[in-house]
């Protein structure tokens, strides 16, 4: 897709907008995105990491006796405070008392202790599986012309969804 504004480049930026409760979507280069003040992904910053940033300056503190950078990537706890996103996975090892204390603040805890998914009633889902198997069965019956059996799976298929047993 062509940039809406110059035409020649290919559109990298999609900008929706809503004013007065209608909906807006521009399709621009990054060229035209930069000269209608506009940056790419790649700069732009996520609420979430906004969010957390936010949290870390209260961290500042509380910090004690923390290394200044990760050996790895050189990120500091400082720029940490400011960006809100680590910079390689052993930064999560070099600065665990901070951020063990942010999680405390976010989540309450330092430990996962959420929701486990349970899958739908057993019952429910094996019934919901035979449906769907007499409902191939039916359709090859009545493809083969085999009426009789058809209006048996059709009547089993009805007792099925009616919540009884077949």
């Amino acid at each position: 897709m062509l940039c809406e504004n110059c035409g020649k480049n290919e559109a990298a930026i999609h900008l929706t907008q809503i004013q007065n409760n209608e909906m807006t979507t521009r399709h621009l280069c990054e060229v035209c995105a930069e000269g209608m003040g506009l940056s790419s992904g790649s700069s732009a910053s996520a609420p979430l990491a906004d969010f957390i940033a936010q949290m870390g300056k209260g961290m500042l503190a509380e910090t004690v006796s923390q290394p200044g950078t990760c050996p790895a990537c050189g990120l500091s706890l400082a720029d940490f405070k400011k960006t809100g996103r680590l910079g390689c996975p052993r930064c999560w090892s070099v600065f665990d008392a901070s951020l063990r204390g942010l999680l405390r603040k976010l989540h309450g805890g330092t430990q996962h202790s959420g929701k486990v998914y349970l899958p739908p009633h057993p019952s429910e889902s094996d019934r919901t599986a035979r449906i769907v198997s007499l409902r191939r069965s039916l359709t090859r019956a009545v493809e083969s012309e085999d009426f009789e059996r058809a209006a048996g799976l059709r009547d089993q298929i009805r007792r099925l969804e009616a919540g009884q047993e077949a």
